[in-house]
């Protein structure tokens, strides 16, 4: 189906995700002649709802007018975007929009955005007061939720204009199985206090992970969840679990304040969006040390550089005790990157740090050269380097040897491994 065809589909979808449309595109002509001239019928895709901020979107008829210069409406775009199986949506003044299509970006053949049709794009799913702030500060984020997907939103100012950014989160959440996580993601979630850190590079998949194994616990456990985001991403409904979702800016004021507040909600688990400082981590290390599951995440890009990071918030005199601390109360570090695959999806590959009683000790003598040594060596307690992932997806056949090259972070060791010498 040619991107007109996909359009021009959106007055009859109901904001529901359609059959998948191939990446074709379609003359510019063409698309712009499939988009409505004005509000179409009721049966479109309805306006979003406004979740990061307590002001109240503006009212929209359906989806809204088209631009005079032909661009597409923002809610077109990212149900476009949505159908195909993107996963961001880049817009801003002077560009041409585009997609980003599993790790790649994409240009369409849309028309160069202009600044009123931006502005325009703005009051589709900002108020006038979220759009004062940004104009304030040149700088926004937020969510917005659709009847198909969730859609976390950065605006922000740039040489050429403002631009935005927006990170398409199906409202469907993906199962451990669908995502091929290995088994040893079910057994941390069964641990009753503790820390668990989810680490990797922005677009490497951390949030949807961490959802599913939210998710698994919510569908198999009696428990008492609190997630603490900045904004909301994925949405949980209370199964056996009773969930409560907590967004920064709506539902608390600051973030600290939040998670110290969350130890006297009688928790059983909280999730916090992201490690961001060092309070956030004294407080996270508390609350595992007295008897909670602390689920969170951080930039990192192995499972030792995570131990590294959290320790380098200390100065060298408080990294001492921060080790012990830490090595009481961690269950692992599960360091995630995601590569194409030879069908054109993607895949995850981990590095997985499970803290038994040799990986304690180590942290706490600081020697964390050797937990990089006996990583390799671990895989029956559930542990795995990246290498050792990546090369398993290639055994299966799942992606090509430039791939496992690519993405490996010791590529002479991968070199040698795919040659059978390790």
């Amino acid at each position: 189906m040619a991107q007109a065809d996909a359009i021009n589909g959106l007055n009859n979808s109901g904001g529901t995700a359609a059959t998948r449309a191939n990446s074709t595109s379609a003359p510019a002509t063409a698309i712009l002649s499939a988009l409505p001239t004005s509000d179409p019928p009721n049966g479109s895709v309805p306006p979003p709802t406004i979740g990061h901020r307590p002001t109240a979107p503006p009212t929209v008829p359906g989806v809204a007018r088209r631009s005079p210069n032909g661009s597409p409406t923002l809610a077109q775009l990212i149900k476009l975007a949505f159908d195909k199986g993107f996963s961001d949506v880049h817009v801003g003044v002077g560009e041409v929009p585009r997609f980003r299509n599993r790790g790649e970006i994409e240009a369409t053949e849309f028309p160069v955005t202009d600044q009123d049709t931006f502005m325009g794009w703005l009051r589709e799913v900002l108020s006038e007061a979220d759009i004062s702030q940004y104009e304030e500060t040149l700088d926004f984020d937020g969510a917005t939720q659709y009847d198909f997907a969730r859609v976390r939103i950065n605006i922000f100012g740039s040489l050429h204009g403002p631009a935005m950014v927006m990170r398409l989160i199906p409202l469907k959440i993906l199962t451990m199985e669908q995502l091929n996580l290995p088994p040893v993601f079910k057994d941390v979630c069964h641990y009753h206090k503790g820390l668990i850190l989810v680490t990797g590079p922005t677009g490497s998949g951390k949030s949807t992970t961490m959802a599913a194994m939210l998710d698994y616990i919510n569908k198999e456990m009696p428990k008492n969840i609190i997630t603490i985001e900045d904004p909301i991403e994925f949405i949980h409904k209370s199964q056996k679990s009773l969930i409560k979702h907590r967004e920064v800016g709506i539902h608390t004021r600051k973030f600290d304040n939040a998670l110290k507040a969350a130890l006297r909600e009688d928790p059983d688990i909280i999730l916090i969006g992201e490690m961001r400082d060092k309070e956030t981590v004294n407080t996270a290390l508390k609350a595992a040390q007295t008897g909670h599951l602390v689920m969170g995440t951080l930039h990192t890009n192995s499972a030792v550089k995570t131990i590294e990071r959290v320790l380098s918030l200390y100065k060298p005199e408080e990294q001492p005790p921060m080790r012990i601390a830490l090595a009481e109360s961690l269950v692992t570090v599960i360091a995630q990157g995601l590569c194409r695959t030879t069908d054109g999806k993607r895949a995850a590959f981990h590095d997985i740090l499970i803290n038994t009683d040799a990986i304690r000790d180590y942290i706490r003598k600081g020697e964390l050269d050797e937990i990089e040594a006996i990583l390799p060596k671990c895989g029956f307690d559930g542990m795995c380097t990246m290498n050792q992932s990546l090369y398993k997806l290639y055994e299966e056949g799942r992606i090509t040897e430039e791939v496992a090259l690519e993405m490996s972070p010791k590529q002479n060791e991968m070199a040698q491994m795919l040659r059978g010498r390790v």
